[in-house]
């Protein structure tokens, strides 16, 4: 087992981990059916793995590229819902790369980014990435302010976070002209980029070094075969059916779930308990108009209040030039609600019968209503148990991270599976 990692028996074998949920080489298969993308993939109607990763965001993507790298004899296979990888949370964030200076020291969230940002600045630079290193000013404009930002900055450098240093109003005005504070926190390490690029480049490297992607493959089902009378080979071994809205099948030894915005239900669906339950809360933006552009050179953020588990509206440069301000976090109607008026019944009955704090940016919520802070694992009961590991909580900032996790999550895979 590894050491991160602690289990607490529940349910189905829950373990809560200390640690911290247009594609590259198309093959342009017919829309509407399972796409396998480039790089040895099989129909759905035949495809057996010896591992399938369910979710083809940037989490699920790194581990599928860790797993294949650290394992290349083994067959393995990634599973996304959409005809597109990395459409939804991957492709529906700031963008920014974080230094690691807000999370609790010594915890695994805090070595993840440390070690996940600089993980990923290299990652970028071998592959030819384009992002930029703007830095970031965490500015207090009130005298009472002024204590928390200087907590927040031993925070950091007990975190070990690169550059840090704590700067005045003059200097200030030389790292931003119109920005406008008592005292800052300079974090030179912080950056922006497109993780949706990072997402797609993961998922190339892991065809190129074999692994095959199914696209419009919405999961419905996760059991054991039922043992045929002839019992065939491939049932033997291939116990687990992954099944989906076509009725089509994938057989596999093992499964890891990294299904994001549906890491609940997709837990459930091989009898898993259902919590922590997922609650979505959108998160909107302002546009600075272009020719007010000039006004902001990097990330500039308020002092987080520690009475909320967000850090505040800033602003964002984004890497087409153009300054978000936001986010504020608003009750989503729908998991994938991305437009104010997008609803689903089926979602708006899981928040209801999962009542939250209101106004907070939930991630996953336990049954007591408290934001779930670090990864939580699921393991089934009986037989299946031993063949699937879900990934149910991959919380902010799993972007910045996803290279450290997906090392993390190859390791558990490793000890529990006994590759």
């Amino acid at each position: 087992m590894v050491p991160a990692l602690r289990y607490l028996v529940g349910a189905c074998g829950r373990a809560r981990g200390l640690f911290a949920g247009g594609s590259p080489g198309a093959c342009g298969f017919a829309s509407g059916r399972p796409r396998p993308l480039c790089g040895g993939s099989r129909s759905a109607s035949t495809s057996s793995f010896d591992i399938v990763i369910v979710g083809g965001g940037i989490v699920g993507l790194a581990s599928a590229r860790a797993l294949i790298l650290r394992h290349p004899s083994l067959s393995i296979g990634v599973l996304e819902k959409e005809k597109d990888l990395a459409v939804h949370q991957t492709g529906h964030n700031s963008g920014v790369i974080h230094s690691g200076i807000y999370y609790k020291p010594e915890s695994l969230k805090a070595k993840l980014c440390v070690q996940g940002a600089a993980l990923l600045y290299e990652y970028c630079q071998q592959k030819g990435i384009s992002y930029k290193q703007c830095g970031k000013l965490i500015v207090a404009v009130e005298q009472e302010e002024i204590p928390r930002l200087q907590a927040l900055y031993e925070k950091g450098l007990q975190n070990g976070v690169p550059g840090l240093r704590l700067i005045q109003q003059e200097d200030i005005k030389k790292k931003e002209p119109y920005c406008r504070g008592l005292m800052a926190i300079d974090c030179p390490h912080t950056g922006i980029v497109d993780y949706r690029q990072v997402a797609l480049s993961f998922a190339q490297d892991f065809q190129e070094a074999g692994g095959s992607v199914l696209t419009n493959f919405e999961v419905k089902g996760i059991e054991m075969a039922k043992e045929s009378p002839s019992r065939s080979i491939d049932g033997m071994q291939y116990p687990i059916v992954i099944k989906n809205t076509k009725g089509e099948e994938i057989r596999c030894q093992y499964v890891v779930t990294c299904a994001g915005l549906y890491s609940d239900r997709i837990s459930e669906l091989s009898g898993c308990t259902p919590d922590p339950r997922i609650v979505p809360f959108r998160g909107d933006y302002l546009l600075l108009k272009p020719e007010k552009c000039y006004l902001v050179k990097g990330n500039i953020y308020p002092v987080p209040d520690s009475r909320f588990p967000f850090l505040g509206v800033h602003f964002t440069p984004r890497m087409d030039g153009s300054i978000w301000l936001g986010p504020n976090a608003v009750l989503a109607f729908k998991r994938e609600g991305y437009r104010p008026f997008d609803f689903s019944a089926t979602d708006v009955m899981d928040i209801i019968i999962n009542r939250g704090p209101a106004g907070v940016r939930a991630q996953a919520l336990d049954r007591d209503g408290n934001l779930v802070e670090d990864f939580v694992f699921d393991a089934g009961v009986g037989d299946i148990g031993n063949r699937i590991l879900h990934v149910r909580n991959a919380p902010s900032p799993a972007a910045t991270s996803s290279i450290a996790i997906s090392g993390m999550i190859a390791d558990e895979v490793q000890q529990r599976f006994e590759l």
